[in-house]
């Protein structure tokens, strides 16, 4: 019998049973496939992030409970956390590697932690695409775009998203990952919500990987680069940002919720 240590994270929080919980379990070579998907399976987080030593850096791959994910931002920031502030890395910043999307680097800064992200490419739909993604979500949007995985649709209040109550039959019908509602936000820059039954989450409770869409998309709208934004999910989280222009940075806390070990 072999056994493998697990970590769980409550990522983009300060506080515990807030923010996105994720497990992270480092090991020494990779997994079988369908191995790694029963155990992200097993542990029904929105993701299970899973990480094998390249040198002094990192492979990375993101299993949600049903499939493999290209990009998972919190995840990767409680991956981070876990190697800075319990295996004791040494440095300032990680290099993670993903086949899916390319390099991440991880920075800390304190207590924060700075994922540096490639900026996604957003299309806008037309009026009728609009239209549908308004059937799902019971209101009728600004605009809509697509994403590389994602739909991203604005509406106008904050109090509007907050209330919002999709229909998750209609969202999970959606040819990508899921689909980011946003808004302006009241107290911050912008707001956002996720939705994504068609990968098993039916409402992820913050985001990391949407905020390289929402980025450039708010950026532009609001003219700035530095940005804070917040998750408005029942766990909530808040996420520092920084638009570079082919990158995003998305910063965050973390803490940590248990260690165990899985047998296998």
């Amino acid at each position: 019998m072999s056994k493998i240590k697990l970590y769980q994270v409550d990522a983009f929080t300060s506080t515990l049973f807030s923010g996105n919980p994720a497990a992270v379990c480092v090991l020494d070579s990779w997994l079988d496939d369908k191995l790694m998907q029963s155990i992200g399976s097993e542990n029904n987080l929105a993701e299970t992030a899973f990480l094998v030593p390249r040198g002094k850096d990192y492979e990375i791959r993101w299993f949600t409970p049903s499939i493999e994910v290209d990009l998972c931002g919190h995840a990767t920031l409680a991956s981070a956390f876990v190697l800075f502030d319990v295996l004791g890395y040494s440095g300032s910043a990680i290099k993670f590697y993903s086949l899916k999307s390319g390099l991440l680097t991880v920075t800390k800064k304190d207590d924060l932690l700075m994922m540096d992200f490639p900026t996604d490419d957003l299309e806008l739909l037309s009026e009728e695409q609009n239209g549908k993604i308004g059937t799902c979500i019971g209101l009728k949007p600004i605009e809509t775009y697509k994403g590389k995985t994602d739909f991203i649709t604005v509406i106008e209040k904050e109090s509007d998203l907050k209330n919002l109550q999709p229909d998750l039959h209609e969202v999970s019908k959606l040819k990508g990952r899921g689909l980011v509602v946003t808004a302006k936000g009241d107290d911050v820059d912008f707001v956002s919500r996720f939705f994504a039954p068609q990968t098993g989450i039916p409402e992820d409770p913050v985001t990391g990987s949407s905020h390289t869409s929402l980025l450039p998309l708010w950026s532009k709208k609001l003219g700035k680069a530095s940005l804070v934004a917040r998750q408005l999910s029942k766990r909530g989280g808040q996420l520092f940002c920084e638009f570079k222009g082919d990158r995003c940075l998305i910063g965050g806390n973390a803490k940590l919720y248990l260690t165990g070990e899985i047998y296998l």
